[in-house]
């Protein structure tokens, strides 16, 4: 046997359940599809600036347990509220019309809560041409990638019941402590997985350069590429890639600007871009005081700058930044760096929801075959689905089980 445990994927669920298994004395090898690891966690730097091309905020802070490591491993973590939902100066977005736009979206969260719809879908809760559902759209967006005529109520609530409003950030990025924690055991990076095969004895998986076999495997692939079938189980796990099609990747993607010149703009600010719009921007202005404005797109308004393009997408941004902050912030900005999660084949989105009335099936995703094939990621977390440390702590109870029946 080749070796104890083969772990599909680098992103945080493999690196997490790496260490759980290489700290427990086995031995492992991570085969990754991309030539990089961290998956969803991707920091760049551009001008000796950490920009995360995705995940970028320590959710639930206070209980997220790669604060912790960051620390302990001399990370600069950034604590303390954010700028998010604080529109500067009341640019654009009376502060009047602020408060008529929260209310709404707290009704319709008690409505979530209160009275349901019968079809789980979260815009069934929305009332007829409400004025602030573009709003509520957008929101959506960001937080699940996704509108809410497409996902599960209950699927929300089960993240928003567990969550904290303490959002923080690490100042090297956080694609780079991801990075940072794989432990030192075999990688092969640029290997996609073509083929698990459940054998008499452990697991073979056939890759682009050749066969691995395991005793164990974890697969951590994300719930687009399992549903896809670009991985084939053989007669295997066919409950599992249901469950995956059900959890599918929204989208969010952003847009970073490079501020040069006297601009005026303060740091630690924030502008959503037009409140009416469901594809609107959210804009984030010097995040750690630096000369840039991180712009962010979710759901329809990411959708529409993958239809786009890249550069319209950066020309539509500048529009509704000019549009709140003069003309003449026009000068001071060009374009930097952009993501493009839904074209990255080896992952093809941003983060999981389920579909309405399927909010069961990430346990179902979660469930091992036999004792020797475990699913982990993201969208196998009950409550912290979405999230880097979700998938962390996805990651290391798969190691565990690995190991329960490892030990038995």
């Amino acid at each position: 046997m080749g070796y104890d445990v083969a772990i599909v994927g680098a992103g945080a669920a493999g690196i997490a359940a790496a260490r759980t298994l290489s700290d427990a004395g086995l031995s492992i090898i991570i085969v990754e599809a991309s030539d990089r690891v961290g998956g969803r966690a991707w920091t760049i730097e551009l001008g000796s600036m950490a920009l995360d091309m995705g995940c970028g905020w320590l959710h639930s802070a206070e209980r997220n347990p790669l604060v912790g490591i960051a620390t302990n491993a001399g990370f600069t973590v950034r604590r303390g509220p954010t700028a998010w939902g604080k529109q500067w100066q009341n640019l654009g977005f009376a502060a009047e019309n602020q408060m008529l736009a929260e209310a709404a979206w707290s009704e319709l969260m008690s409505r979530f809560r209160d009275d349901p719809p019968p079809s789980d879908r979260a815009g069934d809760a929305l009332p007829i041409a409400g004025e602030w559902n573009a709003y509520c759209n957008a929101l959506s967006g960001y937080l699940n990638g996704a509108p809410l005529d497409r996902i599960s109520i209950a699927d929300f609530l089960a993240y928003d019941n567990h969550a904290s409003d303490a959002n923080w950030r690490v100042h090297e990025g956080y694609g780079r402590l991801v990075a940072s924690c794989l432990p030192n055991i075999r990688l092969m990076p640029a290997t996609p997985v073509r083929r698990v095969r459940l054998l008499e004895q452990g697991v073979g998986l056939d890759t682009d350069r050749g066969q691995i076999i395991a005793e164990m495997t974890i697969v951590t692939a994300s719930t687009e590429v399992l549903a896809s079938g670009a991985i084939v189980f053989d007669g295997a796990a066919d409950e599992q890639l249901h469950a995956a099609s059900q959890l599918p990747l929204g989208f969010a993607e952003k847009l970073f600007f490079e501020l040069y010149g006297e601009h005026g703009l303060e740091p630690e600010t924030h502008l959503l871009g037009d409140p009416h719009n469901s594809e609107s921007g959210s804009y984030y202005i010097r995040p750690f005081g630096r000369p840039l404005i991180e712009g962010f797109f979710g759901g329809t308004g990411a959708l529409a700058i993958e239809h786009a393009g890249l550069m319209d997408g950066f020309a539509f941004g500048v529009e509704q930044l000019s549009s709140l902050l003069g003309s003449s912030i026009r000068a001071h900005l060009r374009p930097m760096a952009a993501s493009s999660w839904s074209r990255a084949d080896w992952i093809k989105g941003s983060y999981s929801h389920a579909r309405p009335g399927r909010s069961g099936y990430r346990q179902t995703l979660a469930q091992p075959v036999g004792d020797r094939l475990y699913f982990a990621g993201e969208a196998t977390h009950s409550s912290d689905f979405s999230t880097a440390h979700g998938a962390w702590q996805s990651g290391v109870r798969a190691a565990k089980e690995a190991m329960k029946n490892w030990i038995a």
